[in-house]
C-alpha cells in the first residue's frame, strides 16, 4: 500500500474514532495481519469490528479470509468505504446520539 493511500485510509480512521468518542462509543485500534482496523465497543456492550477502505480501496486475500472467519464466529464485521459509509454507519449504530 503507497504512503498516500495509508493517509488517506488513516484520516477515515481518524474520523471513526473521534465521532465514536464523542457519542460515547470506544473505538480500539487493532493491530495483526488481516484483522480489520477497529474494534468498536457500543453502549450496552455491543461490538462490532470495522475495517477501513478508501472508495477506491480493496480487500486482500487475508483481510477477506479474517472477515469471513469472524462472521462464521458471529461477529459483526463491516466494511466501510470512506467516509460517507463511516457517517452512515455511526448514524446506524448511536441514532439517539445524533
Amino acid at each position: 500500500m503507497s504512503k498516500a493511500m495509508q493517509q488517506r485510509e488513516s484520516s477515515i480512521e481518524r474520523r471513526l474514532h473521534e465521532m465514536l468518542r464523542r457519542r460515547g462509543a470506544l473505538s480500539m485500534k487493532l493491530v495483526s495481519p488481516g484483522v480489520p482496523d477497529r474494534l468498536v465497543i457500543l453502549p450496552g456492550g455491543r461490538i462490532v469490528f470495522v475495517e477501513l477502505k478508501q472508495e477506491q480501496g480493496t480487500l486482500s486475500p487475508l483481510q477477506l479470509w479474517q472477515i469471513d472467519r469472524l462472521q462464521s464466529f458471529g461477529a459483526d464485521v463491516r466494511v466501510l468505504w470512506g467516509k460517507s459509509q463511516v457517517q452512515a454507519f455511526v448514524e446506524e449504530v448511536l441514532p439517539d446520539e445524533i
